[in-house]
């Protein structure tokens, strides 16, 4: 299993390194004007990568990835609500600068987080990346929890312009969901699980950090 893990995680870094890389070098190149094409040109694989996380919330129910399974589960619900049903269906919000913002938030952290588990899985621990794995993703996450809001708001005007997700059933029925209010109930629901995932955060840091400390010690 540890081998199977390990090749998930390559995959995962690799899609994550691509995208990262590539929105660099294309802001190199282009400056300002390479935000705005940010999901066409690596969107697919934005996407790709995302739906292969879903493979951890079900290495956590059999057993093979010790990590918690609720805040684990929040996470990645949150960025394929935002990526799947906000962003995606919107043409109109794909090209907004907070697009990239958010997915050079998203794989900053997930570079970081893959390069620490890939070298987790064959023993390697090394201190500083250890520290910077459990300690960028504190002050980021709830960076890219406010970039998930703001796209959000951004996309409510499109979704009551064009009416996308909202369901009005005929009669006898008379019931009716207007998805902008679904999105701004999630949007409390956004900040609810940024508390309880930052508590979490703050928690594996504290652990993790004096588990390297007492490595560090005994060699």
């Amino acid at each position: 299993m540890n081998t199977y893990l390990f090749l998930y995680e390559l995959m995962q870094f690799c899609g994550h390194s691509w995208i990262f890389t590539n929105m660099i070098i294309r802001f190199m190149s282009f400056g300002k004007d390479s935000l705005a094409d940010t999901f066409y040109s690596i969107g697919l694989v934005m996407r790709l990568c995302q739906l292969l996380s879903i493979l951890e919330i079900l290495h956590i129910l059999i057993g093979i990835d010790k990590s918690r399974l609720f805040p684990r589960f929040l996470q990645i619900t949150e960025r394929i609500i935002v990526l799947f049903v906000v962003i995606n269906s919107q043409e109109e919000v794909q090209g907004k600068y907070v697009v990239c913002v958010l997915f050079f938030l998203w794989n900053l952290l997930d570079v970081v987080r893959y390069t620490y588990n890939m070298l987790a899985r064959t023993g390697i621990y090394y201190l500083p990346l250890t520290w910077l794995n459990f300690s960028l993703c504190i002050p980021l996450y709830p960076l890219s929890v406010l970039a998930k809001a703001f796209a959000i708001c951004v996309s409510l005007p499109y979704f009551e312009s064009f009416g996308t997700y909202s369901v009005k059933l005929p009669f006898p029925f008379a019931f009716s969901i207007y998805f902008p209010y679904v999105l701004k109930m999630y949007l409390l629901v956004l900040f609810v699980g940024m508390c309880f995932i930052t508590q979490n955060l703050f928690s594996e840091r504290k652990a993790h950090l004096a588990k390297g400390n007492i490595k560090k010690k005994r060699s």
